[in-house]
């Protein structure tokens, strides 16, 4: 399993293919979850043989979105089954990685301890100081794709997104939970401020 190579290959990939209008889905936030996997692992005790495999899932988990950005889970285990055997994965191993590729589709389906580091670190963000940031990325990304226009929108899919949102893994919950919580009760002020006008 040649890990170097294949993020080479991944990420000279994602710069050079994906839309510019994925103002949030850019490689950045392939890189964002690629560190923090690497902390959830250090923080979790995984083994280095797994957490080569949810490195490699995190680098892949969204390159989907350079042939579409519907169905793009299924659309990144495409190329990762395209891909990884020529880095010297295996057939149980790319299985393995599609499968914590797939349970990062909203909303999030972890069926065993690697998916849920996968699914909380593609999430991350929610419990992090760099929330409202981030978010405003995937609000400008929403908005050049027409899935929604108005900061009113978007503040209504963010209170029922983090209302119906939980972390899996002990740390995040530790780490990231209460602040998330936070940043609910603020975005539900903000709408209930919508219903008075």
């Amino acid at each position: 399993m040649n890990f170097h190579a294949a993020k080479a290959y991944i990420l000279d990939k994602l710069e050079r293919e994906l839309s510019d209008k994925l103002y949030y889905h850019g490689v950045h936030h392939t890189l964002d979850v690629l560190y923090t996997i690497e902390e959830l692992c250090y923080l979790e005790r995984v083994s280095p043989y797994e957490e080569l495999l949810l490195k490699t899932a995190a680098l892949f988990h969204d390159s989907g979105f350079i042939i579409s950005n519907k169905e793009h889970e299924q659309l990144s285990c495409q190329i990762a089954h395209e891909n990884l055997p020529r880095y010297g994965y295996t057939a149980v191993e790319i299985g393995r990685i599609s499968s914590m590729i797939m349970a990062t589709r909203i909303p999030q389906s972890p069926k065993n301890f690697l998916e849920t580091l996968l699914c909380d670190a593609d999430l991350d963000y929610l419990g992090r100081d760099d929330f409202y940031d981030i978010g405003s990325t995937l609000f400008k990304e929403l908005k050049a794709y027409d899935i929604l226009q108005s900061e009113e929108a978007w503040n209504r899919v963010q209170v029922s997104f983090l209302e119906s949102h939980s972390f899996f893994t002990q740390t995040n919950k530790r780490r990231r939970a209460a602040k998330k919580q936070r940043y609910l009760e603020e975005l539900k002020e903000v709408v209930a401020a919508y219903e008075k006008n």
